[in-house]
């Protein structure tokens, strides 16, 4: 039910806001086309930053421009990717990599000015796996760890922490009060692909802001869209380069897809529930911190 600007300031409005989190029917639910068009930052050296704004609510408003932005790892980025990012006046860049993807990839370039936030979010081991996978030169060991199913119910596993981790947890409440603390200026938030541990702080944000949940999966599954063209030159120079026989064994580690969301879903609902639960005890966010997204990053009610 929509919810006026007046009642987000009751005590029963606070109420009324955090029961505006998607059932876990409704989480489940067929997407609809896509309403919104993603607004993707062209970069050189990053594949998959974008503006999370222009969505609109349930309540009438529309996500801002210009203030939240999610994408993969920075590291690569050149001289003209900073001007670009000086240019939208970054406040703070928030990297949930842990210290062997920021030693693969390399430390964030970021324009001047921009305050770095190191706050990784374990993947539960699975861009070693990928190294050791990919670095082994083995079709055969490739097959045993990556084949019939293995990669996917592997990333399923790591969707299951984002709900079961308490350090998890943790990071992902720190992301969301970041992104509601005007001191905090425009921040983005990334970790190596931009896809799950970036995607579901997008998907808990976007929900939170009162984003249809069809939306909100709709901007999740956009990575896809995104790195499609990016992910299938990684998986030819594997091939070319002799490491991999078979590289589409890693196609269900590069994608995201509806029942990787769906797994974290049914954690969320084993764990606490609903979603509800989940972000008021799970992650420990208070009506103020709920609220102070919405002044922040919703224009109109």
């Amino acid at each position: 039910m929509p919810l006026s600007r007046r009642a987000l300031l009751t005590t029963t409005g606070a109420t009324a806001l955090f029961t505006a989190l998607p059932t876990n029917a409704q989480a489940h639910a067929k997407p609809r086309a896509p309403r919104n068009t993603i607004r993707q930052i062209p970069l050189q050296g990053a594949v998959n930053v974008r503006d999370l704004g222009g969505y609109r609510t349930y309540d009438g408003g529309r996500v801002r421009h210009g203030l939240a932005y999610r994408g993969d790892h920075l590291g690569k980025l050149t001289a003209a990717d900073l001007t670009t990012l000086a240019g939208i006046g970054l406040g703070t860049v928030v990297d949930l990599r842990i210290p062997l993807e920021v030693q693969y990839d390399g430390a964030d370039r970021l324009p001047a000015g921009t305050v770095p936030v190191a706050r990784p979010i374990t993947d539960n081991g699975l861009f070693g796996q990928l190294m050791a996978a990919i670095g082994s030169r083995d079709p055969v060991r490739q097959e045993e760890m990556l084949g019939g199913g293995r990669a996917a119910a592997f990333m399923s596993d790591v969707y299951r922490t984002f709900v079961t981790d308490a350090a998890n947890r943790a990071a992902f409440a720190a992301n969301l009060r970041d992104l509601g603390d005007p001191a905090r200026g425009p921040v983005l938030f990334h970790c190596t692909s931009g896809k799950d541990r970036t995607g579901w702080t997008g998907y808990l944000l976007l929900t939170l802001l009162g984003v249809p949940t069809a939306s909100a999966r709709d901007d999740y599954l956009a990575s896809n869209t995104i790195r499609a063209a990016y992910d299938a030159k990684v998986r030819e120079g594997l091939k070319q380069g002799g490491l991999m026989q078979n590289p589409d064994l890693i196609v269900p580690l590069q994608e995201v897809r509806p029942e990787y969301l769906d797994t974290a879903l049914d954690q969320v609902r084993a764990s606490y529930g609903s979603l509800l639960r989940y972000c008021s005890v799970g992650l420990g966010l208070e009506f103020r911190d709920v609220l102070a997204l919405r002044e922040r990053l919703v224009l109109g009610a």
